[in-house]
């Protein structure tokens, strides 16, 4: 069964909104998800919204693992690093960087894992973006910051020389979902050069019309592997 994990840039949208409703409880709280035919769909932030910081990660793929999903796709909207990835872009990231807190099932225990992500996956991924974009990369290093607040100029100043974007939960989600041997690939949507990218200041205002723009593409890609189960 395929999961989509979305975040802000699906909270207007349509694809899910007569799905019907299912409360999961696991030992990390308690989620809602919505059902399809043979697809399930998360909202991260929760209903109403949650900042980032606040996200249950733990109890968002345990809820997954628990009904049955066999692959996850995420979609998350980031922020680009470098200039040549202009807003309106979509990238399909193959590494990650967190050097902050990240979350893991093993608190209690002495387990290690190798992180990485499956590039056959997210190869799958990148071709169904493909086929509705030309505006699609595949590969690049997300780097994760921890919210709510963006980051500083002098941050960005640092990150843009380890990674191509930055987003605050991608990293968390798929160490989770490597440690629960659950394949995950991200749909990350460009909304918006980082701070002191280029010499226009950054708005909110830019932020969310870049989400609205690129919002009606990432429904294309999902309705594609929708109907594909990638399962």
């Amino acid at each position: 069964m395929l999961a989509i994990l979305g975040g802000t840039s699906l909270l207007d949208c349509r694809i899910f909104s007569g799905w019907p409703e299912e409360t999961v409880e696991t030992p990390f709280g308690t989620v809602t998800i919505k059902k399809g035919d043979g697809v399930v769909f998360l909202q991260r932030h929760g209903n109403p919204p949650m900042p980032p910081h606040r996200i249950g990660h733990r109890a968002n793929i345990a809820a997954l693992k628990g009904l049955g999903a066999s692959r996850i796709v995420a979609v998350n909207s980031v922020g680009s690093l470098k200039f040549s990835l202009e807003p309106g872009t979509l990238l399909v990231p193959d590494d990650f960087v967190s050097p902050w807190h990240i979350e893991t099932f093993f608190d209690d225990e002495m387990r290690f894992m190798i992180p990485v992500m499956d590039g056959n996956f997210a190869h799958e991924v990148f071709v169904a973006c493909r086929e509705h974009t030309m505006a699609v990369r595949m590969g690049g290093t997300y780097v994760q910051t921890i919210g709510p607040r963006l980051e500083t100029r002098a941050e960005i100043n640092i990150l843009k020389d380890f990674g191509d974007i930055v987003g605050m939960t991608l990293a968390s989600e798929a160490t989770l979902a490597m440690e629960t041997d659950l394949p995950y690939a991200s749909i990350c949507s460009i909304d918006n050069y980082c701070h002191g990218i280029v010499e226009t200041p950054l708005t909110m205002d830019e932020i969310r019309v870049n989400v609205s723009r690129n919002l009606a593409t990432i429904e294309s890609v999902l309705n594609t592997l929708i109907t594909r189960g990638l399962s």
